[in-house]
């Protein structure tokens, strides 16, 4: 390759960089949040939980709506009658042309056992709105920390890229300088370039797939626009772990436990369905003018008792029945959910013991890659070796970084597993 040709190679080169360059000075910058912070703003402003939250609101007004039923109602009737004449006989009168008419009614309940139970079933369902909201709240949470988590390797694994990318334009620049000087080759120039090629597009590659982790993190916070990760969070790993007390902080057993609780409700209250309904009414009513066979002022005292006596098997069949199906397929769930959670925890405290090994030891072997690529590098300079095992001790350690980086990414999300199968997060 003639020199001129390197000199539109180094332009288009510089071109690119150019670009590259307006095309980040015209995108937006990413806000930097701490860990909690982010976790926060995700519960507060992702539309997932939001929509949760109305459920609990829906719950609220039904139960309104069945102590309604329990309130004494009042209704005032107001009335004007005008007929073509007076009506009568006898000289008498017994119902004038125009005559006016006032009627409050009064009706108390007195015994509503079924709509009683209709309170305390919209209190659970209130209860089940409310563990649901908690369950909709722990997924948003969980997925910003992995988002987060997803930002903090991403940016990792950039720095590990952008070290290898300066690495082989510090060894290009000295095989260049080996070649003007007369010592080098063309082949180390070349093979040094290839590397320096390669790294920058494993570079770009990093830098967008850092931009992707950044947006997937401003969307979970319903950011409009990227967020960057500020600093590593820590998880600690609990020392003991109890049934009961994990099974009693987890959102989707308690879901479930709610769930339950409210169908056991609607069968031990079908036994109401048979009760006695009775009220009481008081009607006062003004008449004015009076007439003959109608006082100007009455009242009128009503009770009523209801009793059911035969339903066809309605109630039983849509209620009843349908709420033991419910309690029966619940049981079922929630017995699943704990097996599946204890299958968690265990893999998650596996995890935890493993992959915190096996950091150790990929951070060992990025040690000693690294410690080649500098001997192999001193020793290439002093022309003690060839710039292939330059740029293989390159490639190692590149590698080695990456698994390190990969390693401690593993152990972060191995920690947060474990802090959610026990019900810890978020706090």
């Amino acid at each position: 390759m003639t020199r001129s040709r390197w000199t539109l190679l180094l332009a288009a080169g510089f071109a690119g960089t150019t670009l590259s360059l307006a095309a980040q000075a015209q995108a937006p910058v990413p806000v930097r949040v701490g860990f909690d912070q982010a976790i926060t703003r995700a519960i507060e402003r992702n539309p997932t939980v939001a929509q949760a939250a109305i459920a609990i609101a829906r719950a609220d007004v039904l139960l309104q709506q069945a102590r309604y039923a329990l309130m004494p109602i009042s209704v005032m009737r107001v009335s004007n009658v005008t007929l073509d004449g007076a009506r009568g006989f006898s000289e008498g009168i017994t119902q004038p042309q125009n005559q006016f008419f006032f009627s409050p009614t009064v009706t108390v309940p007195l015994i509503a056992q079924r709509q009683r139970s209709a309170v305390g079933q919209a209190r659970d369902q209130i209860e089940v709105a409310t563990r649901s909201t908690a369950e909709a709240r722990q997924r948003v949470a969980v997925a910003a920390a992995q988002a987060y988590l997803g930002v903090i390797a991403a940016r990792r694994q950039r720095e590990v890229d952008e070290r290898s990318l300066e690495a082989a334009r510090a060894h290009l620049e000295h095989a260049r300088r080996r070649l003007e000087g007369g010592v080098g080759s063309r082949l180390n120039e070349v093979r040094a370039a290839q590397a320096v090629a390669a790294a920058e597009t494993r570079t770009e590659a990093a830098r967008l797939g850092l931009r992707r982790a950044q947006e997937a993190l401003g969307v979970l916070m319903a950011e409009d626009g990227p967020v960057d990760a500020d600093a590593e969070p820590t998880f600690d790993t609990p020392a003991s772990v109890d049934e009961a007390e994990w099974a009693a902080a987890r959102p989707d057993l308690q879901f479930e436990a709610a769930v339950r609780r409210a169908a056991e409700r609607v069968i031990h209250d079908s036994w109401k369905d048979w009760m006695p309904a009775a009220s009481a009414s008081f009607d006062p009513q003004l008449v004015t003018p009076a007439g003959l066979f109608q006082p100007a002022r009455t009242w009128r005292l009503t009770l009523s008792v209801t009793q059911p006596l035969f339903q066809g098997g309605q109630r039983k069949s849509l209620e009843a029945r349908l709420a033991e199906v419910a309690v029966n397929q619940s049981k079922l769930t929630e017995s699943l959910l704990r097996i599946q959670a204890r299958s968690e925890i265990r893999m998650a405290q596996e995890s935890v013991a493993s992959l915190a090994r096996a950091q150790v030891s990929a951070r060992q072997a990025a040690e000693h890659a690294n410690e080649v690529l500098r001997i192999t590098t001193t020793a290439f300079e002093v022309g003690a070796t060839t710039n292939i095992e330059v740029i293989d001790a390159q490639r190692s350690a590149r590698d080695a970084e990456t698994l390190a980086t990969l390693a401690e990414d593993a152990v972060r999300r191995a920690r947060l597993d474990l802090l959610v199968g026990l019900g810890r997060f978020p706090k």
